[in-house]
Order: structure tokens, then C-alpha cells, then sequence
């Protein structure tokens, strides 16, 4: 199936959508939608679609699998994301992220600021760049501000692996793939990654590929 035109309304965009039904299609690197930012949401879906909406980006998001969505990755050019982590890794790799399950949560207008200077750097992938991952450093705290689905305000500080989610997903938003911000020379398939750096942190990668890690 492909993306809806890029001249449709926005909520004919969407419920062309989901008139096929199961996971949407995921967009991928090199569409423009993934590259123009977004409209902030302001009532353009209306509650009911919203929530149909919402409910098939959980859809994809799961059926990926991955644990955060954009709505540009589906080609909606709103400020929507969601995101949901169980978490299911070894507890070496928890404790090293900071990683801790998340419950679904939606995110509306998202925006981040640092919370503190310490950065952290790990491999992390992107569903609209399948089958690759690359080492990014990002702010190990953030702050969010924003809105869940229902309009009630969101403030919340999100540390570890949670604060990466969200700064990958609110990136998204603003047109940002997670390789603008990644060491490069870190570029690795998936497979590389399961067979060669698969450590709770990317010292040994960054020692064997030749990049620095804050």
C-alpha cells in the first residue's frame, strides 16, 4: 500500500489509512514526509479518529516490532508518537541503559530539553532505516513537555533508556533521523551488531571501529 498523497486533508489521509485494517505500512528512509517536520496537533483528526488513530499506530508499533512510532513513519505529517517498552533484556543490559519497562504512553506537541549534562551512547536502530544500527550519544535526562490523547498536560522527566525513546520519537517529529546525530564510523547492520557488539555498552565497538564515546 502506498503512503497517502502528500495534497490529501490530513484526516482523509488517515482514514485512508486505516481502511485496510492490521498494521499500517512503515515509511522508510527517504521520503520526504520523514524529512519536513510536522503540524502540530490542534483537533485535526477529531476525538474518534484520534483514537482509531492512536490505536493502529500501537498496532504497527508492536506487529514492527519496535518501541516507539512516529506519525510521519506511517506518512501522517502530525506531532503524534507513541511509545511502550517491556524492557525484555538481560538484566546486565537493563542496569547498563537504564533500561526499564514503559507503559504505553501517547505523546501530543512533544518537545524535550536536557535535564543536567551527562550524555550516554549506545547502539540504536529506527524502524524507517531497517536493518541497521549505529552508536548515538544523547542526553541521559530529559524533560518532556506535551500532551497525552485525552488533552491533559504532560511535564514528566524520563531518564536511561526511556529518555532515549523519547528523544528518538520527538526527533521524528522534527524531521530528524536517529544517523543525523550517530557516530558513523559506528554504522553496523543488525547482524554485525547480534554477532560482534552485542556488550551492555559500545566500548568494545568504539575501541574496534575507531570513534570517540562521550
Amino acid at each position: 500500500m502506498a503512503p497517502p498523497r502528500d495534497d490529501t486533508p490530513l484526516a482523509e489521509r488517515v482514514e485512508e489509512l486505516l481502511a485496510a485494517g492490521g498494521p499500517l505500512p512503515i515509511v522508510a528512509a527517504g521520503r520526504p514526509v520523514l524529512r519536513r517536520g510536522t503540524e502540530p496537533y490542534d483537533g485535526q483528526l477529531g476525538a474518534a479518529l484520534l483514537a482509531r488513530f492512536v490505536e493502529a499506530l500501537r498496532t504497527t508499533m508492536h506487529a514492527a516490532p519496535g518501541v516507539g512510532l512516529a506519525a510521519p513513519q506511517v506518512g501522517v505529517p502530525l506531532r503524534i508518537a507513541v511509545i511502550e517498552d517491556p524492557a525484555p533484556v538481560p538484566e546486565e543490559v537493563a542496569v547498563a541503559r537504564g533500561r526499564v519497562p514503559q507503559p504505553f504512553r501517547v505523546l501530543v506537541n512533544p518537545v524535550y530539553e536536557p535535564a543536567g549534562t551527562a550524555r550516554a551512547a549506545f547502539f540504536e536502530g529506527c524502524l524507517s532505516v531497517p536493518g541497521w544500527q549505529a552508536v548515538v550519544a544523547r542526553h541521559a535526562e530529559v524533560r518532556l513537555r506535551g500532551e497525552d490523547e485525552h488533552g491533559r498536560p504532560l511535564d514528566e522527566v524520563f531518564t536511561g533508556w526511556p529518555a532515549r525513546i523519547v528523544q528518538h520519537e520527538t526527533d521524528h517529529l522534527d524531521g530528524t533521523l536517529y544517523l543525523d546525530r550517530a557516530e558513523l564510523r559506528s554504522l553496523s547492520t543488525n547482524e554485525a551488531v547480534a554477532a560482534l557488539w552485542a556488550q551492555p555498552a559500545p566500548e568494545a565497538a568504539a575501541a574496534a571501529l575507531g570513534f570517540e564515546l562521550p
